[in-house]
């Protein structure tokens, strides 16, 4: 009679509570839209800029909540983060509550905030993790561009070389905390319990 090594079974398969014997897939709303590949994605982050270099902060950071690829692949995912922390740092420390007032109240604004809490704990994720998070623009330089009369030089994205993954991780850091500040913990809890979080919809 053979023995077995108890230490080498899967007890995963075993449990019918584990993820593994949950298809993670009829987690999703029947309504989603269509499965947001690599092109959708850098459409997206094409209209975020033009919000950010109109000075629409707000208008930027509450589009990029409401296009977030859900289903996509992993490029748009991948791109898609990119451009959440291209407008986290795009907006200025003083302005970051009215922001989030403006985009975390009123209809949708839970939604956002919990979408947003996701995105500001999966960036943390990739750097600590030293994949990092970077936008397409971010990996070449930008020559500043005029925009009509007015003087107004196109938004230069910040240094990603050294000393770049501290300054994403600082931003990070100070968009959980006033985040945090506006929502309360509800939006922690939901996020870290929830199945969707682990590469479904961020």
């Amino acid at each position: 009679m053979a023995q077995v090594n108890y230490r080498t079974i899967n007890v995963d398969v075993l449990d019918p509570e584990s993820s593994v014997n949950f298809p993670l897939e009829t987690l999703l709303p029947g309504n989603l839209p269509p499965p947001t590949n690599a092109n959708n994605a850098a459409a997206v982050a094409s209209q975020v800029r033009q919000l950010l270099r109109g000075g629409d902060p707000e208008g930027a950071l509450r589009l990029v909540l409401d296009t977030a690829p859900l289903g996509g692949d992993a490029q748009a995912k991948e791109i898609h983060l990119g451009t959440v922390i291209e407008v986290l740092q795009g907006i200025r420390q003083g302005e970051m509550m009215r922001v989030l007032e403006g985009v975390c109240t009123g209809e949708g604004g839970s939604d956002r905030a919990d979408c947003l809490m996701k995105y500001i704990y999966k960036g943390m994720a990739s750097l600590s993790s030293g994949t990092g998070a970077q936008s397409p623009s971010s990996r070449k330089a930008v020559s500043p561009q005029p925009t009509g009369t007015t003087g107004f030089s196109q938004i230069q994205p910040r240094n990603f070389g050294e000393g770049g993954a501290g300054q994403q991780m600082s931003v990070l850091l100070s968009w959980h905390e006033k985040l945090v500040e506006l929502t309360g913990y509800g939006s922690i809890v939901r996020v870290m319990t929830d199945r969707r979080t682990r590469g479904v919809y961020v």
